[in-house]
């Protein structure tokens, strides 16, 4: 008589911890694992929070995936389960993409410079003044 693997065991255990993703520029990620890593702030502004380097600013930028990612984690095997398994810790349907900010100072030659986000438009001009 042959035994059959029963296969994996997969449990949905969602955790109270609420996770995203951050798609790292090639560059930010070398940073970050090099021996000096430096400090990195966030900061807010008119339209995106800004994660700022040394040398560089990203605006974080919340991208919709049609595909889900699953964070697993391996489940211990117990007395009534001898098999380990996996459980779905969370469901993530969104990541966050950063871009980087032009530097304000560079190519300025008609003297005027757009910051993130450019011009408030024609509504907040007639109605988000007084805000």
């Amino acid at each position: 008589m042959s035994s059959q693997s029963r296969g994996i065991t997969v449990q949905h255990t969602p955790s109270e911890t609420n996770y995203r993703l951050i798609e790292l520029p090639p560059e930010l990620q070398s940073l970050l694992e090099s021996d000096s890593a430096p400090v990195l702030t966030l900061e807010s502004s008119d339209t995106s929070a800004l994660l700022k380097t040394p040398s560089k600013t990203y605006a974080l930028r919340q991208k919709n995936t049609s595909n889900a990612f699953m964070l697993l984690s391996p489940t211990p095997s117990t007395p009534e389960n001898p098999e380990q398994g996996i459980s779905i810790v969370s469901t993530i349907r969104e990541t966050v993409e950063l871009e980087v900010v032009p530097d304000k100072t560079a190519g300025t030659s008609s003297g005027t410079t757009k910051s993130l986000g450019g011009a408030k438009g024609k509504w907040h001009e007639r109605f988000g003044r007084n805000r």
